[in-house]
């Protein structure tokens, strides 16, 4: 490919005043008014701001934050996009980024109560209006797991030193902890449910137990009767969050640590009760018709958390493969990976369904690659702020993704396809029309959307 004119400096021009570069805010932004975002939002009140105006009219404000994410915003500047070409055209009370910065310097702790609640109440409004929790009459997963997000500088507030793995190793790494938790399903891929900001330093586990029974309670709201299975690693496998689970009427699977009584327990199964499992995309001996893997699993009754009032007796499924740091020795050397579970599956099964907790990860990735790519602000409470709102526009973009045919699809991968259109605003008639690219590549998808969005009218809300 190579250009097929000859510029001149005076060749482009920013000044045409019809031009749309996200488009596909349209229908997104209309699923959100169809879900009731704005009212939800609205449960966020400021009664004394700081700098006079600086809370006013936190929905709109916090709807446009929301959009600019949505449409690949990963600061507060970036939030401009959305006042660009002839967006305020197409949309009413589009703010500009300094105003959104004031207002989220306006948080403290309880309003970013007050944001989470709006957050999780919008998730049960998205999974009645779309299909973003199909598959929830079979299970719902709720997982839980913290990642550290690196600062850098001395003006972020609550950034202190926490552990984190970099290449598989463990190092200390001056950051902000946040605390997430998302649920899915056999056949839908994950949404947050839950979000919390925390110091870097703060341990995996804190908060863990009240986040985990916000979540049942939101997934109830959402599939009422559903089945849930909350997962998580070792950091979570303490006696809160078993009894968070076990009181909302969830189950558990979740890695616990290792002790004396642990190792006695893993010691007392019998050599005979090792059975070989079955990886999905294992591959088998060609000659033997053996699986070439060497993982075997077995289970024992056990008792755990004595010494706390939560004691609970469940399955103790331990998992050993071959130590391949011994794998010359005489007898072979194992290593052994224990999880705890009430889950009523088959040994193999439950296992399985217990290492696709994993699944959390790739929320992890999406956000990371998206709106949590920076903390942008110096205050805490911001930051606060805006990972919720990053929570809300993944999971708006989620919904919107399962309206189309590409409802797997990376969070990077729906904003190039079907946000950052580029449209041109025209009014034959007096109608507003959008004009696209010929030869779109994910034209139909994009179609499928609107029409999904827009099916009960004959076009989206008369633009300003």
């Amino acid at each position: 490919m190579r250009s097929s004119h000859v510029w001149s400096v005076e060749a482009p021009r920013f000044d045409d005043p019809n031009l749309v570069s996200c488009a596909g805010l349209v229908p997104v932004l209309a699923l959100a008014e169809q879900t009731g975002l704005e009212p939800l939002l609205a449960r966020v009140r400021f009664k004394v701001s700081k700098v006079k105006s600086g809370g006013v009219n936190p929905a709109g404000k916090l709807g446009c934050v929301i959009a600019g994410m949505a449409a690949g915003a990963d600061c507060i500047d970036d939030l401009d996009v959305i006042r660009s070409g002839g967006m305020p055209r197409l949309f009413d009370g589009v703010y500009a980024c300094a105003t959104l910065g004031i207002l989220l310097r306006e948080f403290t702790f309880g309003h970013t109560r007050q944001l989470a609640s709006a957050a999780r109440a919008h998730l049960v409004a998205l999974a009645a209006r779309t299909p973003i929790l199909a598959g929830a009459d079979q299970r719902v997963f709720l997982d839980i797991d913290s990642l550290l997000r690196p600062v850098y500088g001395h003006a972020k507030q609550g950034a202190s030193y926490g552990h984190t793995k970099i290449a598989g190793r463990q190092v200390l790494r001056k950051g902000l902890s946040p605390l997430a938790t998302t649920l899915s399903t056999p056949s839908a891929a994950p949404v947050v449910a839950g979000i919390r900001l925390r110091a870097g330093k703060a341990g995996s586990s804190k908060g863990a137990a009240s986040m985990v029974s916000e979540a049942i309670t939101t997934a109830q709201a959402a599939v009422p009767g559903c089945d849930i299975l909350v997962r998580g690693d070792s950091a979570f496998g303490n006696s809160h969050v078993v009894a968070a689970a076990t009181a909302g009427g969830a189950r558990f699977s979740v890695v616990i640590t290792k002790t004396r009584a642990l190792n006695r327990a893993i010691a007392a199964i019998d050599q005979d009760a090792w059975t070989p499992v079955h990886y999905p995309g294992a591959v088998r001996d060609p000659d033997t018709g053996e699986l070439i893997s060497d993982a075997e699993v077995a289970e024992i009754e056990h008792t755990a958390f004595t010494s706390t009032k939560h004691q609970v007796t469940a399955r103790l499924i331990v998992r050993r493969v071959r130590d391949r740091n011994h794998h010359d020795t005489l007898f072979p050397v194992w290593r052994y990976h224990p999880f705890f579970t009430n889950n009523p599956e088959p040994i193999a099964d439950a296992d399985i369904t217990h290492r696709r907790h994993a699944i959390i990860e790739t929320v992890f990735s999406d956000l990371i690659d998206g709106p949590l790519a920076h903390l942008p602000s110096g205050s805490f409470a911001a930051n606060s702020a805006w990972a919720i709102c990053a929570a809300m526009a993944h999971n708006l973009l989620r919904a919107a993704a399962t309206l189309t045919r590409t409802p797997v699809a990376r969070g990077a991968s729906l904003r190039r396809q079907l946000i950052n259109v580029p449209a041109r605003l025209v009014r034959p008639q007096r109608r507003p029309e959008l004009r696209l690219p010929t030869h779109w590549p994910w034209a139909q998808p994009w179609l499928t959307l609107w029409h999904n969005i827009f099916r009960t009218r004959h076009g989206p809300p008369t633009a300003a």
